[in-house]
This record gives structure tokens, C-alpha cells and sequence, in this order.
């Protein structure tokens, strides 16, 4: 957890290409799928708020982490795929 956050990024991209190949999606596709990411830090972090004392507890720290890590390597992938596909 304490490594450099840019080189968690860049191993989560990795992984994602690994796993799904080179993404080439339409921006309304990747909305989506950035989307979904997002949805999952909310679900941890509202998961980590008790809502009887209306305070973030600290709670599931690593996976809001690793999820907001996912978020990052998701939009890098949609800007991979537009500069890729769509060149200015």
C-alpha cells in the first residue's frame, strides 16, 4: 500500500491489458465502465461511514485505495483508446 501511486497505476493498467487486451471502446462505453469504478469507491466509502455519529471511520482504507487506483488505470485506458483511435 505504500508503494509510489503512480506505479501502482501503471500495474493495474498492466493487469487490465492482461485480462481484457487493448480496450477500444466508444466514450460512451467507457463512461460506463469508468462509471462502475466510481460506484465502487462509493460503496466503500459509504461502507466506512457510520451514519449514527455522521463520521468517516477509516474502515476498508486498502479497498477504497485499490479502488480508486482502478479508477485511475480505467480513465488512463479511455485516454489511451482516444488518443489512439481518435488523433487530433
Amino acid at each position: 500500500m505504500k508503494d509510489d501511486v503512480e506505479i501502482d497505476i501503471v500495474r493495474e493498467r498492466e493487469r487490465q491489458d492482461i485480462k481484457w487486451g487493448v480496450q477500444n471502446h466508444e466514450p460512451f462505453k467507457w463512461l460506463a465502465i469508468l462509471g462502475e469504478e466510481v460506484g465502487e469507491v462509493n460503496k466503500a466509502c459509504l461502507e466506512s461511514f457510520d451514519w449514527k455519529k455522521e463520521t468517516f471511520q477509516g474502515k476498508n482504507l486498502t479497498e477504497i485505495r485499490t479502488e480508486l487506483v482502478q479508477v485511475a488505470a480505467v480513465t488512463k485506458a479511455f485516454i489511451e483508446c482516444i488518443d489512439r483511435n481518435y488523433p487530433q
